[in-house]
């Protein structure tokens, strides 16, 4: 069974720092990230990192701002998130997949909130 265990969110002043964590057990990852989600729109890719192919991507509007990086087992993610604005403002959401039969599965965290104000 996945599990997915975020922590880090909270509030802070604009152009301050935040680190999320997410330690994940019950399976093996291709792909472990970070989507968020703020009130009234959609759920969207912050980072990802893709250890099948050994590529990272950003969404545009975090790129030199926000930093995502996992732990040598591969087990645990964490996103960097630094000069942060309140337009970053969020339920930040852990995001890893298994494949399953050829087959990609997403499994979600729980959500941690995010509020970037003054």
């Amino acid at each position: 069974q996945v599990q997915l265990v975020e922590s880090g969110g909270g509030t802070v002043q604009p152009g301050g720092s935040l680190r999320l964590s997410c330690a994940a057990s019950g399976s093996i990852f291709t792909a472990m990230g970070w989507y968020r989600q703020a009130p009234g729109r959609g759920r969207e890719l912050v980072a990802i990192d893709k250890s099948s192919g050994g590529t990272t991507v950003y969404a545009d509007s975090v790129k030199g701002r926000f930093a995502i990086s996992t732990d040598n087992a591969k087990s645990t993610v964490f996103l960097q998130m630094n000069n942060l604005k309140p337009e970053d403002s969020a339920v930040y959401y852990c995001n890893a997949v298994t494949v399953v039969n050829g087959i990609n599965r997403n499994h979600w965290g729980q959500g941690t909130p995010v509020t970037v104000s003054s």
